[in-house]
């Protein structure tokens, strides 16, 4: 069962892409179909955060940190600190609170949205993350599922076979957001349709928004990519003056962020 005493760092996203006007999308009928998306204005993408600042880039003195920082109501979320929210959840079948921040300096944490219960590709995601718990464990990683779903529906979902279209026991918990509040938060949520795009986030154990994705709903995610990206992240964070190629897995070979440093990578290609 998912361990759940974790904490872990929220980093912000990159640009939020949500639909800006009303679309034709009904949840109970259309998921096999994509959404037409525009770039959200300046201001809508604004909600829940108190200013914008400014990017700074690590100066070329201090290599051994190549990384960028934003300030903390920066946009885009990536660089920052993750929302913190405290809601219900189902795991193991029973109805649990999960409080983000207190995975913070304890685990990394797997966030991904999924926009709702009992329907088509959501199902897939989930289970294959589930499956796959295991390696992300030996990662010191926590997985969290959210969906704006009550926790009685997770339930319902949970307790269906998955030959039936269920979920089955996961090993992690999904969260409730009924409210919306969490989704709006890592600006995820479609306001006129009242559920979340497929955003996923990993977040390092200082609370730091490290990666981020954003599907449509029509797009499933990879669970091997989302591994390898953790992998890559928990590599450059160890090694704080190297960097991670395209494709780059454990193993591999990685490069130094330096015009003279980073020829001994491509000789080798």
């Amino acid at each position: 069962m998912a361990s759940l005493a974790s904490s872990t760092t929220l980093i912000s996203s990159s640009t939020v892409l949500l639909p800006s006007k009303p679309s034709p999308f009904s949840p109970a009928a259309s998921f096999l179909r994509t959404l037409p998306s525009t770039a959200a204005s300046p201001s809508s993408l604004r909600s829940g955060f108190s200013s914008i600042g400014s990017l700074t880039c690590i100066p070329s003195s201090s290599r051994r940190s190549f990384a960028v920082k934003a300030q903390a109501d920066d946009l885009p979320l990536v660089g920052n600190k993750a929302p913190d929210f405290e809601a219900e959840a189902v795991f193991d079948q029973e109805f649990i609170k999960v409080k983000l921040s207190e995975y913070i300096g304890k685990k990394y944490v797997i966030l991904f949205f999924y926009p709702l219960d009992f329907t088509f590709v959501c199902p897939t995601e989930i289970t294959a993350f589930s499956d796959r718990y295991e390696e992300f464990e030996k990662l010191n990683t926590e997985v969290l599922g959210v969906s704006v779903d009550s926790v009685f529906s997770h339930l319902a979902w949970v307790q269906t076979e998955r030959k039936s279209g269920g979920l089955g026991d996961l090993n992690y918990p999904l969260v409730s957001d009924i409210t919306k509040s969490i989704s709006k938060s890592f600006g995820v949520l479609i306001p006129d349709q009242g559920i979340a795009l497929r955003g996923l986030f990993i977040i390092d154990k200082e609370g730091v928004i490290q990666h981020s994705t954003i599907n449509n709903l029509g797009i499933g995610r990879s669970v091997d990519e989302t591994m390898r990206t953790l992998q890559a992240l928990q590599y450059v964070q160890e090694n704080p003056d190297e960097v991670c190629p395209a494709g780059w897995k454990p193993g591999e070979k990685s490069m130094k962020p330096d015009p003279k440093l980073s020829k001994e990578y491509f000789s080798a290609i």
